[in-house]
Protein backbone atom coordinates (compact mmCIF):
# COMPACT_ATOMS: atom_id res chain seq x y z
CA UNK A 1 0.00 0.00 0.00
CA UNK A 2 1.16 3.61 -0.92
CA UNK A 3 0.64 6.38 0.69
CA UNK A 4 0.07 10.48 -1.05
CA UNK A 5 3.45 11.73 0.21
CA UNK A 6 5.32 9.11 -0.71
CA UNK A 7 4.09 9.49 -4.57
CA UNK A 8 4.67 13.04 -4.15
CA UNK A 9 7.98 12.45 -3.48
CA UNK A 10 8.84 9.02 -5.31
CA UNK A 11 11.07 10.74 -7.46
CA UNK A 12 13.64 11.90 -4.59
CA UNK A 13 13.03 8.79 -2.84
CA UNK A 14 14.06 6.40 -6.30
CA UNK A 15 16.75 8.56 -6.75
CA UNK A 16 18.11 8.58 -3.41
CA UNK A 17 17.72 4.51 -3.45
CA UNK A 18 19.64 4.64 -7.03
CA UNK A 19 22.50 7.36 -5.10
CA UNK A 20 23.23 4.81 -2.17
CA UNK A 21 23.39 1.94 -4.75
CA UNK A 22 26.19 3.42 -7.01
CA UNK A 23 27.49 5.81 -4.44
CA UNK A 24 27.95 9.01 -7.21
CA UNK A 25 27.41 12.30 -6.70
CA UNK A 26 23.70 13.11 -6.35
CA UNK A 27 21.67 15.65 -4.05
CA UNK A 28 18.24 17.09 -4.45
CA UNK A 29 18.74 20.10 -2.00
CA UNK A 30 21.25 22.72 -3.30
CA UNK A 31 24.10 23.50 -1.77
CA UNK A 32 24.42 27.30 -2.40
CA UNK A 33 22.61 29.93 -0.42
CA UNK A 34 21.52 31.34 -4.15
CA UNK A 35 18.03 32.99 -4.23
CA UNK A 36 17.86 31.37 -7.91
CA UNK A 37 17.58 28.01 -6.44
CA UNK A 38 15.48 28.79 -3.01
CA UNK A 39 13.61 31.81 -4.32
CA UNK A 40 14.39 35.42 -4.64
CA UNK A 41 12.90 36.62 -1.16
CA UNK A 42 14.44 33.23 0.65
CA UNK A 43 17.49 34.87 2.39
CA UNK A 44 15.44 37.68 3.74
CA UNK A 45 12.74 35.86 4.45
CA UNK A 46 15.11 33.12 6.12
CA UNK A 47 16.99 35.93 8.34
CA UNK A 48 13.72 37.55 9.34
CA UNK A 49 12.41 33.53 10.56
CA UNK A 50 15.37 33.05 12.60
CA UNK A 51 15.10 36.88 14.45
CA UNK A 52 11.69 36.05 15.10
CA UNK A 53 12.73 33.73 17.28
CA UNK A 54 14.99 35.78 19.20
CA UNK A 55 14.51 37.25 22.92
CA UNK A 56 11.40 34.98 23.75
CA UNK A 57 10.28 31.57 24.61
CA UNK A 58 10.05 29.12 21.75
CA UNK A 59 6.26 27.84 21.80
CA UNK A 60 6.18 23.96 21.09
CA UNK A 61 2.88 23.00 23.04
CA UNK A 62 4.44 19.39 23.93
CA UNK A 63 3.27 17.47 27.02
CA UNK A 64 4.38 17.60 30.74
CA UNK A 65 5.52 21.60 30.35
CA UNK A 66 7.21 22.99 34.19
CA UNK A 67 8.74 25.61 33.04
CA UNK A 68 11.05 27.29 30.94
CA UNK A 69 15.17 27.45 29.79
CA UNK A 70 17.62 28.60 27.84
CA UNK A 71 21.17 30.32 28.25
CA UNK A 72 22.52 29.86 24.52
CA UNK A 73 25.83 31.85 24.54
CA UNK A 74 26.61 33.34 20.76
CA UNK A 75 30.14 32.45 20.40
CA UNK A 76 29.39 35.62 18.15
CA UNK A 77 28.84 37.14 20.95
CA UNK A 78 25.13 38.18 19.73
CA UNK A 79 22.34 38.40 22.09
CA UNK A 80 20.05 35.40 21.64
CA UNK A 81 17.73 35.73 24.96
CA UNK A 82 15.75 32.25 23.36
CA UNK A 83 13.94 30.23 26.00
CA UNK A 84 12.83 26.84 25.65
CA UNK A 85 10.15 24.66 27.18
CA UNK A 86 11.55 22.42 29.93
CA UNK A 87 9.05 19.22 29.92
CA UNK A 88 9.17 16.07 32.33
CA UNK A 89 10.58 13.46 30.28
CA UNK A 90 8.21 10.39 31.69
CA UNK A 91 5.63 12.95 29.64
CA UNK A 92 7.65 13.14 26.84
CA UNK A 93 7.87 9.34 26.66
CA UNK A 94 4.65 8.47 27.44
CA UNK A 95 3.10 10.68 24.63
CA UNK A 96 6.04 9.47 21.96
CA UNK A 97 4.97 5.64 23.21
CA UNK A 98 1.45 6.40 22.46
CA UNK A 99 1.76 8.50 19.51
CA UNK A 100 3.53 5.41 17.97
CA UNK A 101 0.37 3.64 17.37
CA UNK A 102 -1.30 5.89 14.50
CA UNK A 103 2.50 6.24 13.30
CA UNK A 104 2.96 2.10 13.03
CA UNK A 105 -0.54 2.09 11.33
CA UNK A 106 0.35 4.25 8.36
CA UNK A 107 2.69 1.66 7.31
CA UNK A 108 6.57 2.50 6.01
CA UNK A 109 5.17 3.68 3.03
CA UNK A 110 3.44 6.48 4.99
CA UNK A 111 6.14 6.83 7.42
CA UNK A 112 8.71 7.44 4.12
CA UNK A 113 6.41 10.00 2.85
CA UNK A 114 6.16 11.74 6.08
CA UNK A 115 9.69 11.68 6.78
CA UNK A 116 10.33 13.23 2.81
CA UNK A 117 7.66 15.63 3.42
CA UNK A 118 9.74 17.29 6.21
CA UNK A 119 12.80 17.53 4.94
CA UNK A 120 11.32 19.53 1.82
CA UNK A 121 10.01 21.67 4.16
CA UNK A 122 13.56 21.72 6.20
CA UNK A 123 15.38 22.42 2.53
CA UNK A 124 12.79 25.41 2.14
CA UNK A 125 13.58 26.79 5.84
CA UNK A 126 17.82 26.49 4.78
CA UNK A 127 18.07 30.59 5.41
CA UNK A 128 16.63 30.00 9.04
CA UNK A 129 18.35 27.24 10.15
CA UNK A 130 21.69 28.58 8.54
CA UNK A 131 21.51 31.82 10.80
CA UNK A 132 20.95 29.59 13.64
CA UNK A 133 23.20 26.77 13.50
CA UNK A 134 25.67 29.91 12.73
CA UNK A 135 24.93 31.68 15.90
CA UNK A 136 24.88 29.07 18.28
CA UNK A 137 27.93 27.01 17.03
CA UNK A 138 30.29 29.88 15.71
CA UNK A 139 30.48 28.55 11.93
CA UNK A 140 31.26 30.85 8.89
CA UNK A 141 28.04 31.08 7.13
CA UNK A 142 28.65 29.40 4.04
CA UNK A 143 29.42 25.94 6.30
CA UNK A 144 26.44 27.43 8.43
CA UNK A 145 24.82 27.26 5.25
CA UNK A 146 25.67 24.15 3.55
CA UNK A 147 26.21 21.85 6.98
CA UNK A 148 23.67 23.39 9.05
CA UNK A 149 21.18 22.68 5.84
CA UNK A 150 21.67 21.20 3.10
CA UNK A 151 24.59 18.47 3.90
CA UNK A 152 22.41 17.91 7.03
CA UNK A 153 19.35 17.67 5.01
CA UNK A 154 21.19 15.04 2.56
CA UNK A 155 22.32 12.47 5.44
CA UNK A 156 18.96 12.48 6.83
CA UNK A 157 17.50 12.12 3.38
CA UNK A 158 19.87 8.96 3.13
CA UNK A 159 19.12 7.41 6.27
CA UNK A 160 15.02 7.91 5.32
CA UNK A 161 16.53 5.72 1.92
CA UNK A 162 18.00 3.23 4.04
CA UNK A 163 15.26 2.81 6.27
CA UNK A 164 12.64 2.18 3.69
CA UNK A 165 15.13 -0.46 1.49
CA UNK A 166 15.34 -2.21 4.67
CA UNK A 167 11.80 -2.09 5.44
CA UNK A 168 10.80 -2.84 2.36
CA UNK A 169 12.34 -5.85 2.19
CA UNK A 170 9.54 -7.47 4.39
CA UNK A 171 6.71 -8.69 3.12
CA UNK A 172 3.18 -7.59 4.27
CA UNK A 173 2.04 -11.32 4.01
CA UNK A 174 2.88 -14.66 2.40
CA UNK A 175 0.58 -17.94 1.89
CA UNK A 176 2.96 -20.61 2.94
CA UNK A 177 2.66 -24.54 1.69
CA UNK A 178 4.02 -27.45 2.94
CA UNK A 179 4.19 -30.58 0.87
CA UNK A 180 2.69 -33.69 2.74
CA UNK A 181 3.29 -36.29 -0.08
CA UNK A 182 -0.16 -38.09 -0.67
CA UNK A 183 -1.80 -35.64 2.00
CA UNK A 184 -3.23 -32.38 1.26
CA UNK A 185 -0.60 -29.83 1.82
CA UNK A 186 0.08 -27.68 5.03
CA UNK A 187 -1.18 -24.51 4.34
CA UNK A 188 -1.10 -21.26 6.42
CA UNK A 189 -1.28 -17.63 5.89
CA UNK A 190 1.34 -15.43 7.59
CA UNK A 191 1.15 -12.00 8.06
CA UNK A 192 4.27 -9.26 8.80
CA UNK A 193 4.36 -6.32 11.19
CA UNK A 194 7.21 -3.85 10.80
CA UNK A 195 6.78 -2.18 14.63
CA UNK A 196 9.57 0.30 15.96
CA UNK A 197 11.35 -0.93 18.37
CA UNK A 198 10.82 2.28 21.13
CA UNK A 199 11.31 5.32 22.00
CA UNK A 200 14.60 6.76 20.61
CA UNK A 201 16.62 9.52 21.76
CA UNK A 202 18.85 11.81 19.56
CA UNK A 203 21.67 13.56 21.46
CA UNK A 204 22.82 16.67 19.91
CA UNK A 205 26.48 18.31 19.66
CA UNK A 206 27.23 21.92 20.21
CA UNK A 207 29.34 22.49 16.83
CA UNK A 208 26.70 20.64 14.53
CA UNK A 209 23.62 20.53 15.57
CA UNK A 210 22.08 19.35 12.44
CA UNK A 211 24.25 17.32 10.39
CA UNK A 212 25.14 15.37 13.72
CA UNK A 213 21.44 15.23 14.88
CA UNK A 214 19.26 14.00 11.10
CA UNK A 215 20.96 10.82 10.82
CA UNK A 216 19.40 9.20 14.09
CA UNK A 217 16.30 11.27 14.37
CA UNK A 218 15.34 10.13 10.33
CA UNK A 219 16.60 6.54 10.87
CA UNK A 220 14.67 6.31 14.10
CA UNK A 221 11.62 7.66 12.81
CA UNK A 222 11.44 6.19 9.16
CA UNK A 223 11.56 3.29 11.36
CA UNK A 224 8.36 3.54 13.16
CA UNK A 225 9.67 5.22 16.50
CA UNK A 226 8.84 8.03 18.50
CA UNK A 227 12.32 10.62 19.20
CA UNK A 228 12.97 12.82 21.49
CA UNK A 229 15.79 15.20 20.36
CA UNK A 230 17.99 16.33 23.46
CA UNK A 231 20.34 18.97 22.04
CA UNK A 232 23.30 20.60 23.24
CA UNK A 233 22.66 23.46 25.80
CA UNK A 234 24.44 26.11 23.65
CA UNK A 235 22.80 24.84 20.14
CA UNK A 236 18.90 24.42 21.64
CA UNK A 237 17.55 26.72 18.42
CA UNK A 238 18.23 24.94 15.61
CA UNK A 239 16.86 21.54 16.79
CA UNK A 240 13.91 23.67 18.23
CA UNK A 241 13.52 25.09 14.83
CA UNK A 242 13.69 20.98 13.12
CA UNK A 243 11.13 19.66 15.92
CA UNK A 244 8.52 22.57 15.09
CA UNK A 245 8.72 21.50 11.58
CA UNK A 246 8.07 18.11 12.30
CA UNK A 247 5.73 18.53 14.49
CA UNK A 248 3.56 21.08 12.27
CA UNK A 249 4.14 18.19 9.63
CA UNK A 250 2.83 15.42 11.65
CA UNK A 251 -0.67 17.42 12.75
CA UNK A 252 -1.29 18.55 9.62
CA UNK A 253 -1.52 14.80 8.13
CA UNK A 254 -3.48 13.63 11.22
CA UNK A 255 -0.42 12.17 13.37
CA UNK A 256 0.35 13.08 16.93
CA UNK A 257 2.46 15.99 17.02
CA UNK A 258 4.22 14.09 19.97
CA UNK A 259 5.60 11.79 18.10
CA UNK A 260 8.77 14.00 18.22
CA UNK A 261 9.53 16.15 20.90
CA UNK A 262 12.59 18.47 22.48
CA UNK A 263 13.59 17.74 25.64
CA UNK A 264 16.14 20.56 27.39
CA UNK A 265 17.32 19.13 30.18
CA UNK A 266 19.20 21.85 33.08
CA UNK A 267 21.51 18.78 34.39
CA UNK A 268 23.35 16.07 32.87
CA UNK A 269 21.39 13.82 35.33
CA UNK A 270 17.84 14.57 33.51
CA UNK A 271 19.71 12.84 30.51
CA UNK A 272 21.21 10.48 32.07
CA UNK A 273 17.55 9.46 33.45
CA UNK A 274 16.09 9.81 30.69
CA UNK A 275 18.59 7.77 28.77
CA UNK A 276 17.97 4.78 30.84
CA UNK A 277 14.83 4.92 30.97
CA UNK A 278 13.28 1.55 29.95
CA UNK A 279 11.15 2.81 26.86
CA UNK A 280 13.92 4.53 25.41
CA UNK A 281 15.23 1.39 22.96
CA UNK A 282 17.93 3.10 20.57
CA UNK A 283 20.17 6.38 21.46
CA UNK A 284 22.06 8.68 18.82
CA UNK A 285 25.06 10.26 20.65
CA UNK A 286 28.01 12.68 19.53
CA UNK A 287 30.35 14.38 21.72
CA UNK A 288 32.85 13.94 24.43
CA UNK A 289 34.11 9.87 25.10
CA UNK A 290 33.47 10.17 29.18
CA UNK A 291 29.58 10.73 28.27
CA UNK A 292 29.68 8.38 25.24
CA UNK A 293 30.96 5.81 27.35
CA UNK A 294 28.58 6.19 30.29
CA UNK A 295 25.84 5.75 27.90
CA UNK A 296 27.34 2.25 26.37
CA UNK A 297 27.95 0.80 29.87
CA UNK A 298 24.58 1.94 31.53
CA UNK A 299 22.14 2.16 28.91
CA UNK A 300 21.72 -1.61 28.48
CA UNK A 301 17.76 -1.33 27.36
CA UNK A 302 18.93 0.82 24.24
CA UNK A 303 21.32 0.10 21.27
CA UNK A 304 23.84 3.37 21.24
CA UNK A 305 24.77 4.71 18.00
CA UNK A 306 27.77 6.71 19.33
CA UNK A 307 30.43 8.96 17.52
CA UNK A 308 33.00 9.69 20.14
CA UNK A 309 36.52 11.48 19.59
CA UNK A 310 39.48 10.21 17.91
CA UNK A 311 43.15 11.70 16.49
CA UNK A 312 42.67 11.63 12.50
CA UNK A 313 45.92 11.37 10.89
CA UNK A 314 47.90 12.10 7.72
CA UNK A 315 51.24 10.26 6.00
CA UNK A 316 53.23 12.56 3.98
CA UNK A 317 55.21 9.94 2.03
CA UNK A 318 56.37 12.15 -0.81
CA UNK A 319 54.04 14.29 -3.64
CA UNK A 320 54.07 15.55 -7.25
CA UNK A 321 52.42 18.72 -6.17
CA UNK A 322 53.75 20.35 -3.25
CA UNK A 323 52.11 23.71 -3.19
CA UNK A 324 48.98 21.79 -3.51
CA UNK A 325 49.41 19.51 -1.26
CA UNK A 326 49.93 22.48 1.63
CA UNK A 327 47.12 24.23 0.42
CA UNK A 328 44.73 21.50 0.87
CA UNK A 329 46.19 20.98 4.06
CA UNK A 330 45.93 24.90 4.99
CA UNK A 331 42.23 24.57 4.23
CA UNK A 332 41.96 21.47 6.61
CA UNK A 333 43.29 22.46 9.19
CA UNK A 334 41.85 26.31 8.81
CA UNK A 335 37.96 25.17 8.46
CA UNK A 336 35.88 26.37 11.22
CA UNK A 337 38.92 26.19 13.67
CA UNK A 338 39.28 22.96 13.39
CA UNK A 339 36.07 21.61 15.34
CA UNK A 340 35.29 19.22 13.45
CA UNK A 341 35.33 15.64 14.29
CA UNK A 342 37.20 15.09 10.80
CA UNK A 343 39.84 17.79 10.97
CA UNK A 344 43.43 16.05 10.77
CA UNK A 345 45.37 16.48 14.15
CA UNK A 346 48.16 14.39 13.66
CA UNK A 347 50.85 14.57 10.20
CA UNK A 348 53.41 11.99 10.13
CA UNK A 349 56.58 13.31 8.54
CA UNK A 350 59.73 11.34 8.16
CA UNK A 351 62.93 12.63 9.66
CA UNK A 352 64.29 12.47 6.35
CA UNK A 353 62.12 14.50 4.71
CA UNK A 354 60.01 13.53 1.51
CA UNK A 355 60.64 14.06 -2.11
CA UNK A 356 58.56 16.61 -3.88
CA UNK A 357 58.00 18.12 -7.24
CA UNK A 358 59.90 21.15 -6.05
CA UNK A 359 62.83 19.02 -4.48
CA UNK A 360 63.49 17.24 -1.21
CA UNK A 361 62.38 18.75 1.81
CA UNK A 362 63.66 18.49 5.03
CA UNK A 363 61.57 17.76 7.88
CA UNK A 364 61.86 21.23 9.34
CA UNK A 365 61.13 22.54 5.79
CA UNK A 366 57.61 20.78 5.46
CA UNK A 367 57.12 22.34 9.02
CA UNK A 368 57.83 25.58 8.05
CA UNK A 369 56.58 25.37 4.61
CA UNK A 370 52.79 23.89 6.48
CA UNK A 371 53.15 27.25 8.89
CA UNK A 372 53.66 29.42 5.65
CA UNK A 373 50.73 28.19 3.90
CA UNK A 374 48.53 28.59 7.12
CA UNK A 375 49.88 32.13 6.95
CA UNK A 376 49.31 32.86 3.37
CA UNK A 377 45.63 31.09 3.09
CA UNK A 378 44.62 33.49 6.01
CA UNK A 379 46.14 36.52 4.96
CA UNK A 380 42.92 38.58 3.53
CA UNK A 381 40.80 38.77 6.71
CA UNK A 382 37.50 38.29 4.48
CA UNK A 383 38.73 34.94 3.61
CA UNK A 384 39.73 33.95 7.27
CA UNK A 385 36.29 34.79 8.92
CA UNK A 386 34.26 33.03 6.52
CA UNK A 387 36.48 30.49 7.08
CA UNK A 388 37.47 30.23 10.74
CA UNK A 389 34.56 30.75 12.36
CA UNK A 390 34.31 31.56 15.74
CA UNK A 391 35.91 29.22 18.61
CA UNK A 392 32.98 27.29 20.21
CA UNK A 393 33.35 26.94 23.72
CA UNK A 394 35.60 28.73 26.36
CA UNK A 395 37.37 24.87 26.60
CA UNK A 396 38.29 25.10 22.89
CA UNK A 397 39.70 28.54 23.61
CA UNK A 398 41.85 27.58 26.69
CA UNK A 399 43.14 24.31 24.75
CA UNK A 400 45.01 26.81 22.06
CA UNK A 401 46.79 28.69 24.69
CA UNK A 402 47.98 25.85 26.17
CA UNK A 403 49.67 24.67 22.88
CA UNK A 404 50.26 28.22 21.93
CA UNK A 405 52.49 27.95 25.33
CA UNK A 406 54.90 25.08 23.77
CA UNK A 407 53.95 22.34 26.29
CA UNK A 408 52.80 19.85 24.16
CA UNK A 409 55.78 20.67 21.22
CA UNK A 410 57.75 23.21 19.25
CA UNK A 411 55.30 25.98 18.00
CA UNK A 412 55.74 26.00 14.31
CA UNK A 413 52.98 28.71 13.93
CA UNK A 414 51.61 30.39 17.04
CA UNK A 415 47.89 30.58 17.26
CA UNK A 416 46.78 34.67 16.27
CA UNK A 417 43.83 36.01 17.56
CA UNK A 418 41.96 37.75 15.03
CA UNK A 419 39.48 40.62 15.54
CA UNK A 420 36.06 40.58 13.51
CA UNK A 421 34.19 43.84 12.19
CA UNK A 422 31.22 42.63 11.88
CA UNK A 423 31.28 40.10 15.82
CA UNK A 424 33.24 42.59 17.93
CA UNK A 425 33.05 40.09 21.02
CA UNK A 426 33.78 36.82 18.60
CA UNK A 427 36.59 34.83 19.63
CA UNK A 428 38.05 34.05 16.57
CA UNK A 429 42.04 32.01 16.57
CA UNK A 430 44.03 30.77 13.33
CA UNK A 431 45.69 27.32 14.22
CA UNK A 432 48.68 26.32 16.16
CA UNK A 433 51.08 23.92 14.28
CA UNK A 434 53.19 21.59 16.71
CA UNK A 435 56.28 20.35 16.06
CA UNK A 436 57.38 16.95 18.24
CA UNK A 437 58.90 13.31 17.73
CA UNK A 438 56.85 10.17 17.49
CA UNK A 439 58.21 9.09 20.70
CA UNK A 440 55.86 12.30 22.22
CA UNK A 441 52.85 9.91 22.36
CA UNK A 442 51.11 12.23 25.46
CA UNK A 443 51.07 15.24 23.75
CA UNK A 444 49.49 14.15 19.86
CA UNK A 445 47.92 10.51 20.85
CA UNK A 446 44.24 12.14 22.31
CA UNK A 447 42.12 14.43 20.94
CA UNK A 448 42.82 17.78 20.88
CA UNK A 449 39.67 19.69 20.16
CA UNK A 450 40.09 22.67 17.90
CA UNK A 451 42.60 24.20 15.52
CA UNK A 452 45.58 22.03 17.25
CA UNK A 453 47.85 20.31 14.89
CA UNK A 454 51.10 17.83 15.35
CA UNK A 455 53.62 17.14 12.38
CA UNK A 456 55.61 14.67 13.84
CA UNK A 457 58.72 13.38 13.06
CA UNK A 458 58.95 9.34 12.52
CA UNK A 459 61.45 7.45 11.08
CA UNK A 460 60.83 6.37 7.74
CA UNK A 461 57.74 6.12 6.04
CA UNK A 462 57.36 2.36 6.97
CA UNK A 463 57.17 3.78 10.83
CA UNK A 464 54.68 6.59 9.84
CA UNK A 465 52.16 4.31 8.25
CA UNK A 466 52.56 1.52 11.40
CA UNK A 467 52.01 4.49 13.74
CA UNK A 468 48.98 5.81 12.21
CA UNK A 469 46.98 2.03 12.41
CA UNK A 470 47.93 1.77 16.29
CA UNK A 471 46.73 5.40 16.53
CA UNK A 472 43.37 4.16 14.82
CA UNK A 473 43.23 1.00 16.52
CA UNK A 474 43.39 2.21 19.74
CA UNK A 475 42.31 5.92 19.62
CA UNK A 476 40.32 5.64 16.76
CA UNK A 477 39.75 8.37 13.79
CA UNK A 478 37.58 9.03 11.14
CA UNK A 479 39.52 10.11 8.50
CA UNK A 480 43.49 9.02 7.39
CA UNK A 481 45.15 10.80 4.50
CA UNK A 482 47.84 9.78 2.66
CA UNK A 483 50.65 11.94 -0.05
CA UNK A 484 52.86 9.14 -1.70
CA UNK A 485 53.89 9.07 -5.00
CA UNK A 486 54.66 5.42 -4.60
CA UNK A 487 51.95 2.64 -5.36
CA UNK A 488 53.76 0.01 -3.31
CA UNK A 489 53.14 2.87 -0.23
CA UNK A 490 49.41 3.19 -1.19
CA UNK A 491 48.81 -0.27 -0.73
CA UNK A 492 51.03 -0.48 2.44
CA UNK A 493 48.52 2.52 3.52
CA UNK A 494 45.42 1.45 2.41
CA UNK A 495 45.91 -2.64 3.80
CA UNK A 496 46.64 -0.52 7.20
CA UNK A 497 43.10 1.28 6.85
CA UNK A 498 41.71 -2.21 6.48
CA UNK A 499 43.06 -3.50 9.15
CA UNK A 500 42.26 -0.04 11.63
CA UNK A 501 38.60 0.20 9.40
CA UNK A 502 39.37 3.79 9.03
CA UNK A 503 38.20 5.76 5.60
CA UNK A 504 41.35 7.17 3.93
CA UNK A 505 41.76 9.64 1.28
CA UNK A 506 44.99 9.87 -0.99
CA UNK A 507 46.47 12.79 -2.66
CA UNK A 508 43.92 15.49 -1.87
CA UNK A 509 45.11 18.34 -3.62
CA UNK A 510 42.05 19.92 -5.06
CA UNK A 511 38.61 21.00 -4.07
CA UNK A 512 37.85 18.07 -2.22
CA UNK A 513 38.98 18.13 1.58
CA UNK A 514 40.06 15.11 4.22
CA UNK A 515 37.77 16.43 6.29
CA UNK A 516 34.49 16.83 4.47
CA UNK A 517 32.32 13.84 3.56
CA UNK A 518 30.12 13.40 0.94
CA UNK A 519 26.06 12.09 1.48
CA UNK A 520 25.13 9.49 -0.50
CA UNK A 521 29.13 8.45 -1.13
CA UNK A 522 31.06 8.74 1.36
CA UNK A 523 30.25 6.54 4.44
CA UNK A 524 30.93 8.91 7.71
CA UNK A 525 32.97 6.62 10.30
CA UNK A 526 32.72 3.03 10.02
CA UNK A 527 32.35 1.80 13.40
CA UNK A 528 35.20 -0.15 13.24
CA UNK A 529 37.50 1.70 15.82
CA UNK A 530 37.18 3.73 19.08
CA UNK A 531 36.13 6.83 17.38
CA UNK A 532 32.55 5.43 16.31
CA UNK A 533 30.23 2.40 16.73
CA UNK A 534 28.17 3.30 13.61
CA UNK A 535 28.50 4.62 10.11
CA UNK A 536 26.51 7.33 8.42
CA UNK A 537 24.66 5.44 6.62
CA UNK A 538 24.53 1.86 6.01
CA UNK A 539 21.96 -0.50 6.58
CA UNK A 540 23.02 -1.52 10.46
CA UNK A 541 22.36 2.02 11.24
CA UNK A 542 18.39 1.63 10.41
CA UNK A 543 18.16 -2.26 10.46
CA UNK A 544 18.04 -2.32 14.45
CA UNK A 545 15.85 0.03 15.18
CA UNK A 546 13.33 -1.78 14.30
CA UNK A 547 11.30 -5.51 14.77
CA UNK A 548 9.19 -7.75 12.74
CA UNK A 549 6.22 -9.44 14.60
CA UNK A 550 4.65 -11.98 12.43
CA UNK A 551 1.20 -13.90 13.27
CA UNK A 552 -0.48 -16.96 11.21
CA UNK A 553 -3.34 -19.33 10.88
CA UNK A 554 -4.40 -22.16 9.30
CA UNK A 555 -6.23 -21.86 6.17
Amino acid sequence: MSHPLLEKHRDTLDSALNAIATRGYWTPFPEMPSPKLYGETAPDDGKRAFESHLGKPFELEQPGQAGWLGKEASPYGAALGVSYPVCEPKALIAAGTEAMKGWQAIGAAGRTGVCLEILARLNAQSFEIAHAVMMTTGQGWMMAFQAGGPHAQDRGLEAVAYAWREQSFVPAESNWEKPQGKNPPLAMKKHYQIVGRGVGLVIGCGTFPTWNTYPGLFAALATGNAVIVKPHSNAILPAAITVRTIRAVLAENGLSPDLVTLCVAPQRAATQALATHPAVKSIDFTGSNVFGQWLIDNCRQAQVYAELAGVNNIVIDSTDAYKAMLGNLAFTLSLYSGQMCTTSQAIFVPAGGIDTDDGHKSYDEVCADLAKSVERFLAKPEVAHAVLGAIQSADTAERIDIANGGELGRVVLASQRLDNPDFPAATVRTPVLLACDAGDEKAYMEERFGPISFIVKVADTAAAIALSERVVSTHGALTVGLYSTRQDVIDAMTEATWRSKVALSINLTSGVFVNQSAAFSDYHGTGGNPAANAAYSDSAFVANRFRVVQRRYHV
